[in-house]
């Protein structure tokens, strides 16, 4: 039990410093032509996503969000099959994403998207 005493102070530091420091896989600062910080608290913090045809987006990570899109868009995503199917979205739908870590293919986009994404911190 004294061990465990001893210890907690620096695991709780290092706790602290490490939710400090940003994600080496954060989307603002692995591509910034794609995602935009619009706002930041220590609770949210809300980004702009454009996608457009063509582009690779690298790989990044993303905590427990909520997204809303900004106008109807639609893109075709590997199935996991090998196959494809189609994404789409309306203008102001809102969709709740758990944390994922994704990128690094070429985005098919059949119409320019506009997301913001509302990150749980």
């Amino acid at each position: 039990m004294q061990k465990i005493l001893a210890v907690l102070p620096a695991l709780l530091l290092a706790a602290v410093v490490g939710a400090a420091v940003p994600m080496p896989l954060d989307p603002i600062k692995v591509a910034p032509h794609i995602y935009q910080l619009e706002f930041e608290n220590e609770r949210v913090r809300v980004i702009r996503q454009t996608i457009r045809n063509g582009e690779t987006q690298p790989l990044h990570a993303h905590p427990d969000r909520l997204l809303v899109y900004l106008q109807t868009c639609a893109w075709l995503e590997d199935d996991g099959q090998g196959g494809e199917r189609m994404q789409q979205f309306k203008y102001g739908e809102v969709v709740w994403v758990a944390a994922e870590t994704h990128g690094g293919y070429a985005m098919d986009v059949v119409q320019e998207c506009k997301i913001l994404e509302v990150e749980i911190l």
